[in-house]
């Protein structure tokens, strides 16, 4: 049995729509970009530019996006078997590939780990999963738990994992890209234009 609150919050996220994230994030990839067999994820930051990487693991290999344009940058379709998967390694990272080629990244996924779900300026992520097994992501500006504060004003509900089993959500290191990962797909947004520096901040 659950409390009388529990089923208080559960009918509030039920009865929430889903909706993108507000200004200042804007959408990277295509809404729900595939990638079959998708394992886990990880973050990485590009040498010269600053930007934010995001590196892929699936069933078909290695890729990396530049989270900025959504750009794949590198891709390895036959990695070697010792570092196909993070589970290989105690810190569940792989091998990273292209521009940081000779570095390692760890993966959140299907094999544990995880991102961060605060930003340095008061943005947060919850999981919540009121149609277990399906997961709801929430997005919320004040730093505090979402269901405080009016839907669309203090917090978002901006993905519903329905589909598809759900392998990792979070931000990047900088708290300037926001990624959610299921087995099957792969969203971004970010929050830094082409003018702007690895902080936010304009580029001298």
């Amino acid at each position: 049995m659950i409390s009388e609150y529990q089923q208080q919050l559960r009918e509030r996220f039920l009865s929430v729509p889903e909706t993108p994230p507000p200004a200042p994030w804007r959408p990277v990839l295509s809404r729900r970009n595939p990638i079959g067999g998708l394992l886990g994820i990880g973050f990485a930051i590009a040498p010269g530019t600053g930007h934010d990487l995001v590196m892929v693991v699936s069933g078909g290999g290695h890729g990396l996006f530049d989270a900025l344009t959504g750009e794949k940058i590198a891709r390895d379709r036959d990695p070697d078997p010792d570092d196909s998967t993070p589970d290989a390694v105690p810190d569940l990272s792989c091998p990273g590939l292209g521009p940081i080629a000779g570095t390692r990244v760890r993966i959140a996924g299907l094999f544990g780990g995880g991102l961060h779900t605060t930003t340095y300026d008061g943005w947060s992520l919850e999981v919540v999963s009121p149609e277990w097994p399906h997961h709801r992501v929430l997005l919320s500006t004040d730093g505090g738990m979402p269901h405080r504060g009016p839907h669309g004003e203090r917090w978002w509900h901006i993905f519903d994992s329905n589909y598809s089993e759900l392998r990792a959500v979070g931000f990047s290191p900088s708290g300037l890209t926001l990624a959610v990962a299921t087995s099957s797909d792969l969203t971004l947004w970010t929050r830094r234009s082409a003018e702007t520096g690895p902080a936010g901040k304009a580029d001298a």
